[in-house]
């Protein structure tokens, strides 16, 4: 089933969803519009039910509990729970498997990984990137500092930088960007399409950060056919991911509005560096 508005207001309270909720749409818990995040996903009609039966301002313990007895009413019914949302015990986070392509030395893989952060949100905002150039130790860019941004900005903006270097690289291969903001990857390459036949305007209300999304969508336009735009799970230990993270969250410290490099010698150093 598809999300829309309707369904949107039936399983909200207070116009708002519960963390469970926002879990289940793959939506992060400090979103300010999830709203646009939600319309348009597929879930599954079980994934649906369970929805309906979180709403309403509850605590995270019968958030879960509720879910735990949704599978036992489906286990006891001997229905199939393919696909249904699961709350999950983590132990240890273990580093997802990053996809590399096959390398040869005589052509350019290029791969770029961007991320925002927000100390608040809204609140002190910065945007970090790091460049893979086959297997050599990735470049790093911090900046985009913002007093009052938030995450979707700051995940716009790390975005947009991501296409700008891609607008000005040379490679015969596929450049490859990866984002962890379901968010700013879907204004750019899905949402921005309906927006502006309809002369930028949205049933329903405002779009948030339009001057920003209509650039990166501009640029994307001009080079979709050089890139492709990868969404990646955050802080999975994914390195690319991880290291674009740690030069958003230092952007706050640095408070730098161009993007600068930064200098390391490990990759293990940065790493080590602060992270929200």
């Amino acid at each position: 089933m598809t999300i829309d508005n309707n369904f949107l207001e039936l399983i909200s309270h207070d116009d708002k969803l519960n963390k469970e909720q926002l879990n289940i749409l793959g939506i992060h818990p400090d979103s300010i519009n999830f709203k646009e995040e939600a319309l348009g996903k597929e879930v599954s009609r079980n994934d649906g039910n369970l929805l309906m039966l979180l709403k309403g301002k509850l605590a995270l313990t019968a958030q879960k509990q509720i879910i735990k007895n949704y599978h036992m009413v489906l286990d006891f019914n001997n229905i199939k729970a393919t696909n249904v949302h699961k709350t999950k015990e983590i132990t240890k986070k273990e580093p997802q498997v990053e996809e590399k392509p096959d390398i040869d030395e005589n052509h350019e893989y290029v791969r770029i990984y961007c991320d925002g952060a927000c100390s608040g949100n809204p609140g002190k905002a910065g945007s970090g990137l790091a460049i893979y150039s086959n297997d050599r130790n990735p470049v790093l860019l911090y900046g985009k500092y913002e007093e009052n941004g938030t995450n979707n900005t700051a995940e716009l903006n790390a975005l947009l930088q991501a296409l700008t270097i891609a607008n000005e690289t040379h490679s015969e291969n596929i450049i490859s960007i990866f984002s962890d903001s379901k968010y700013s990857i879907d204004c750019i390459t899905t949402w921005a399409y309906g927006w502006k036949a309809k002369g930028w305007t949205k049933k329903g209300g405002e779009i948030k950060n339009l001057e920003l999304i209509k650039i990166a969508h501009e640029l994307y336009e001009k080079i979709k056919n050089k890139i492709e735009i990868k969404h990646v799970k955050g802080h999975a230990g994914i390195e690319g991911n991880e290291l674009a993270d740690r030069m958003a969250v230092y952007t706050i410290k640095a408070k730098n509005d161009n993007f600068e490099f930064y200098s390391y010698d490990k990759v293990e150093e940065v790493l080590s560096l602060t992270s929200y």
